[in-house]
Parts: C-alpha cells; structure tokens; sequence
C-alpha cells in the first residue's frame, strides 16, 4: 500500500494543478464575511427549508454582493435543453421510461417503440448519442426524435487519469458550467462511478473543496443520468461493466431531491441501466426532512456524512447541523429504518487530524449509531488549497477503526483514490474569485487546524 504524501506536497500539488499559489487565494470582501457568518450563525435561512427543493432561502440584505456572482438557479424543466430553456427539443434522458412512453405515443408512435428507444438510451450495451447510433428504429421515428428530441446533455471537455487508475471526466454543460464526474476502479471486479448532482455547494462543509465554489446550479435529471451512462461508455471495455453508482460528487444530492430521486429511478429500471439499488447510493449531508422523503419514496441506498461526534465540532465542520443537529437527525434515521426491512443506512465519516479522531471520538461514535442499522466508512482527508485541516495519519485511523470494531460495528477505511489528480473525496471542482468564507472553529481547536 503506497503512502500518502505530505500535506505540503498534496496542497502545493492541488495548487498547481488548479493553477493558484496559496498566497493567492482570494480574499472575499470584509461585507461578504460579515454577511455570510451574521446569517449562517443565526438564522441559517441559506440552508433549505422543508419545503424548498430547487431553491435557496437566501435573504437579500444579508447576502447580496455575494450572491451577484453566483447563478443560484433553479432546476430547469426535465423536458427541456438544460442550457436553452426557448428550446423545443425534449431531452430523452430526463425522462423515466412511463414519461417517454406517453411522449411518444403523443407524436404518434407505438409504445413499442418507446421500449425500444429505451433500449437503445440504456441497455444492450449501446448507450446511443445520436440518432445515427438508434439501430433498429424505423427511418420515420428516427427523423421525429432527430427533429424533437436530444440524446446528449452533456459534453466531454477532458478525461483525467489519476496513477492508481481512477479517472475524473471533466464534462461541460450547455451554459458553460464544468462539472466532474470519478470513475474508480477495483480489482475486486467493482467499478464505481461518483456522478454529481449539482455545480458546487450551498452546505458549505469545511473541509470540502466543492463547498469552496457556494452554489451555482442543480443539475437536470438528464446531466445526472448521463454521468452514469458516459461512464458506461467510456469504460466498460476497459474495466468491464460498472457496478456501482454512488451520488458523492459535486452538491449535496437532497437539495436537488426532485431530480436526484428521478435520476435513480431511471438507473435502476429493469429495462435500463438496471444497477441494483443497493449498489445506487445517495449520500447527504444530513438534511433530515429530504432525508424521510428519501427513505420513503426511492429504493436505492442512502449514506448520510457524519463526520463529528458532538455538535460543537459538527456545527462548525458542518454548518447544516446548525439546523439540523446530530440528535434530530439519528434520531429520525431510527424512526425511519425501523419500518424498512433489512436497509443499513452507510455513515461516512471524514477523519480530519486533531478535530475529530481521538478514541474519546469512537467511543461517541458507537454510542451515537447505537439502534440504528448502519455501517461505517472512516474515509481519509484528502487535503486541497487552502484547507485548514490535516488528514489523520493511517496508523491512528487504524487505531480509530479497531475500537469500532471491536464493539461491533461494521467499519471500513477508505483510503484516498485519485488524490494526484483532484479526483478523491472532497477535492472535485474550481472555486472562482468569491468564495464562502471559513468558519473559525473552537479555541480548543485551534492548533490542530
């Protein structure tokens, strides 16, 4: 098992490759600051409420030199070009196969011809872009999807390739916007590919790059979907089939639930793709009413990042528990799983030197997963430019893990993939010029960070 590198070395190696110096970063305006951490300390109103979905509740005196510099918009119609919303043009793959089916039918084709479209989209190993590529469809419904229709939401910009095989593909979407995608292999016969849900973040997690960029955009139901089938494409001879989808890329996945929940769905159809639901899992950072919804409405697997042990280390790592703290959000996991049968829900859990890996840490943590069917990934920092925290050596996550284990729990360590290429957890994405600022921690903290 090859080493680390040091925190020196990885940052100055995620500077160069982002083409900025640590001396550079930008400096957000004393306005944005103060802003920023008036509302996120108080009412959190950026966060999103119960009931919001494809919006932030951001209010406008509190942030708004901040907020002319970032797109924070809505999810664009599932029907429509996600970059031009005057087209007329469906797009295929936002579409779960009852959707395409009534569409197609609506321009005067047999239902038949749906499945086999279907087929064509996601199945049989074909994984069609173009109308040249939909073998076996008649010349008259092959002119109407060529008129109506588009078969791509997205565009290869480049492919990455990391020295322990794990590839990053940079997609470009119709408005310009870059997103990245990770395809891991496994010599266990496993192949995972990490799709995206949004283009960056509104959680603002501290030790996250992604969080870096605040929140520019959801993602539509096709660019999500398209990641997965992209991967297919692109890697299935090499690595064979891909097995596992996981939704850890760029976003939090419950803030966009609406397309988030359709892009499963259509993964996981019999007639499709058909991964296994178990092997789609959807990761969160905790936003407990998406989570019920989650847990009550898809039937794909859910992991929820955890990352602390108590709430004064939580709220600063993770502002989100600011509303929705550990208590509330365990505490509904266990009412939720204790009427879904043989469902573990997966805990992650970032291991950051000094903050929260001490053996006081895994004693809480036994306590807090206690009742609640689950396993345990410990995952290690992958440091990025200008991160404040350090990555625990592997000898302590070792450590950590065993006291873990020998209470019984499921844990696993997860060591970094793709880190030489800003492809591993929590490095994917470019932060522009404004950027959230970063929360000051506990006193007690301060010089681990």
């Amino acid at each position: 098992m090859s080493r680390r590198p040091t925190e020196a070395a990885a940052e100055d190696k995620a500077c160069r490759y982002h083409h900025i110096s640590l001396r550079c970063l930008p400096t957000p305006p004393m306005a944005v600051i103060v802003r920023w951490t008036a509302f996120s300390l108080s009412s959190l109103a950026f966060f999103p409420s119960p009931s919001a979905t494809a919006r932030l509740s951001l209010p406008r005196r509190a942030f708004s030199r901040f907020t002319r510099h970032l797109s924070l918009a809505t999810s664009p119609p599932a029907y429509l070009e996600s970059g031009d919303p005057t087209s007329s043009k469906v797009l295929l793959k936002g579409m779960e196969f009852t959707e395409l089916e009534k569409w197609v039918k609506s321009q005067g084709f047999r239902s038949g011809q749906a499945l086999m479209l279907w087929k064509c989209l996601y199945g049989n190993n074909n994984w069609a872009q173009s109308c040249d590529e939909l073998a076996g469809l008649n010349k008259e419904f092959r002119k109407m999807l060529s008129e109506n229709a588009s078969l791509m939401a997205l565009s290869v910009k480049d492919v990455l390739i990391a020295s322990d095989g794990t590839r990053k593909i940079l997609f470009t979407l119709d408005d310009g916007s870059v997103i990245e995608t990770v395809v891991i292999p496994c010599d266990r016969g496993r192949t995972t590919v990490c799709v995206s849900s949004q283009v960056g973040c509104a959680m603002n997690c501290q030790f996250c790059y992604t969080g870096r960029m605040g929140l520019r955009k959801h993602l539509s139901t096709a660019e999500i979907v398209e990641q997965a089938v992209f991967a297919c494409r692109l890697f299935s001879s090499e690595f064979g089939s891909i097995t596992n989808v996981v939704f850890m890329g760029m976003g939090e996945p419950l803030h966009n639930i609406d397309n988030v929940i359709k892009a499963a769905a259509i993964m996981v159809d019999e007639q499709g793709l058909h991964f296994s639901p178990r092997k789609v899992t959807v990761s969160t950072s905790g936003l407990v009413p998406q989570l019920k919804r989650f847990l009550r409405e898809s039937t794909c697997a859910l992991a929820v990042s955890l990352n602390a042990t108590t709430d004064e280390v939580r709220n600063w790592i993770m502002p989100i528990n600011r509303k929705y703290n550990l208590s509330l959000l365990l505490e509904t996991l266990k009412e939720e799983l204790s009427s879904k049968h043989k469902y573990k829900v997966l805990f992650e859990y970032v291991m950051l030197a000094g903050v929260n890996d001490s053996m006081e840490d895994a004693k809480r943590l036994i306590e807090l997963v206690h009742g609640i069917p689950c396993k345990i990934n410990l995952i290690s920092f992958n440091p990025h430019c200008g991160t404040q925290f350090k990555p625990t050596p592997e000898e302590k996550m070792i450590e950590f893990r065993n006291v873990l284990a020998e209470a019984g729990v499921v844990v696993f360590l997860r060591l970094s993939r793709g880190d030489d290429q800003m492809a591993a957890c929590g490095q994917l994405g470019k932060p522009g010029h404004i950027q959230p600022p970063l929360l000051r921690g506990p006193e007690r903290f301060q010089m681990a960070v």
